[in-house]
C-alpha cells in the first residue's frame, strides 16, 4: 500500500521571484489594483510600518524566505517520494468565469510547463505594475514533466466515493501550461528532481464557490483517504502552494490560522473569520488548510513565518513555510 512520507507547504507570492530590492516597485500595482481603495487601507496601517520598508529588513526577510525553502528543498530531497500531491490554486490560466470548478484533478499523461508571463489584475494605465514582474522574474525552463495517471485517476474515484464533486482535465489550453502555483514547485523547491506529480486545483480565488475553510479541510482528508487505499508500493508528499496573508497583510489572521493548523483542529480552522479570509490572495490559506486536512499523523513544523510588507499602506505578502512528518 501507499504511505505518505512527507506534507510541506510554501508561499508562492511575487515577492520570493523578485530580489527585495524590486520590492518597493510593486506600489504601482497595489495603488492601482482594483480589488481594494489603497488610500483607505493606508490609513488603516500600523503606526510603525516605515520600520518595515528599510532595504535592510527587506533583505533580511527576502534572505529568510530563501533559506525555509532550502529547507523544504532538503526535507523533499530526503523523502524521495515516488509522487507528491500539489494542492494549489488557478488565477485565470486554466480556469475562467464560464467553467470555474471548486475542486479539480489533474489526470494527463504529463504536466507541461510553459514560460508565460502572469498578468496582474489592475486598473487601465497601470502596465508599469508589471515591469519588474516580466523583466526581472525567474521562469522554470520550459519542459513537460512526469504525472502518476494511476494515482491521480484512483484519487478521482476516492474523491467521487467520498462525496466531492470532482471536474478533472487531462490537457491544458493549447499554447499555455500548468500556472504558477504548480510551477513554483520546479523552479523553486525541486529544480534538480524529477518526481512525478499530481496537481490538485481548488477554487481559492475567485467568488461565488470557494471552499469554506472547513471543507477544505475535508478536500485533505478526503486525499488521505485516497493515498491509505491506493493499492501501489509507492511513497507520497503532498505540497501546498500559496499564502498566506496577501496582498494586504494580517498578522493575527495568520498566527490564528497557522496555529488552528498545528493542532490539526477542525473546529478552530471552520471558525478562521471568513470576512478576512475571503480577502484578496489570502485565501491562498486554503490550500494550507486542505494540506493540514491531509496530515492525519504527521505533526507540523513552522520553519518561519515571514512578513514581507513592501509599502507605507501595510500591503505585501505574508510567507509561511511549514513541513509536516
Amino acid at each position: 500500500m501507499a504511505k505518505v512520507v512527507l506534507g510541506f507547504g510554501s508561499s508562492h507570492a511575487p515577492q520570493l521571484r523578485l530580489g527585495y530590492e524590486h520590492w518597493p516597485e510593486m506600489i504601482q500595482k497595489d495603488l492601482n489594483d482594483s480589488r481594494f481603495d489603497y488610500e483607505e487601507v493606508l490609513k488603516r496601517a500600523k503606526p510603525d510600518m516605515q520600520s518595515e520598508l528599510t532595504p535592510e529588513v527587506m533583505k533580511l526577510r527576502d534572505e529568510s524566505n530563501h533559506h525555509s525553502m532550502s529547507v523544504l528543498r532538503k526535507k523533499l530531497e530526503a523523502a524521495a517520494p515516488d509522487v507528491i500531491v500539489i494542492i494549489g490554486d488557478d488565477q485565470h490560466e486554466q480556469f475562467f468565469e464560464g467553467n470555474m470548478p471548486m475542486f479539480s484533478v489533474f489526470h494527463g499523461d504529463s504536466l507541461p510547463i510553459r514560460q508565460r508571463p502572469r498578468q496582474f489584475d489592475h486598473k487601465p494605465g497601470a502596465s508599469r505594475a508589471n515591469t519588474s514582474w516580466n523583466q526581472t522574474a525567474a521562469h522554470p525552463p520550459e519542459a513537460d514533466h512526469p504525472t502518476d495517471t494511476g494515482f491521480a485517476d484512483h484519487l478521482i474515484h476516492s474523491l467521487v466515493e467520498g462525496g466531492f464533486d470532482i471536474a478533472v482535465s487531462n490537457q491544458y489550453r493549447e499554447g499555455t501550461g500548468v500556472g504558477h502555483a504548480f510551477s513554483f514547485l520546479y523552479q523553486f523547491i525541486m529544480p534538480e528532481l524529477n518526481i512525478a506529480v499530481v496537481p490538485v486545483t481548488m477554487n481559492a480565488f475567485y467568488p461565488p464557490n470557494q471552499p469554506t475553510p472547513r471543507r477544505a479541510f475535508q478536500m485533505g482528508e478526503a486525499i488521505r483517504e485516497a493515498i491509505n487505499s491506493w493499492d501501489a508500493s509507492k511513497s507520497v508528499a503532498v505540497m501546498a502552494s500559496g499564502g498566506l496573508s496577501h496582498f494586504i497583510i494580517d498578522e493575527d489572521l495568520d498566527h490564528m490560522a497557522l496555529d488552528a493548523m498545528a493542532r490539526r483542529d477542525e473546529e478552530a480552522i471552520a471558525s478562521l473569520p471568513r470576512d478576512r479570509m475571503m480577502q484578496l490572495g489570502t485565501t491562498e490559506t486554503l490550500n494550507w488548510i486542505a494540506l493540514s486536512g491531509a496530515m492525519t499523523e504527521e505533526k507540523m513544523t513552522l520553519v518561519d513565518y515571514v512578513p514581507c510588507y513592501r509599502t507605507p499602506a501595510g500591503t505585501g505578502c505574508a510567507m509561511a513555510f511549514a513541513y509536516w512528518e
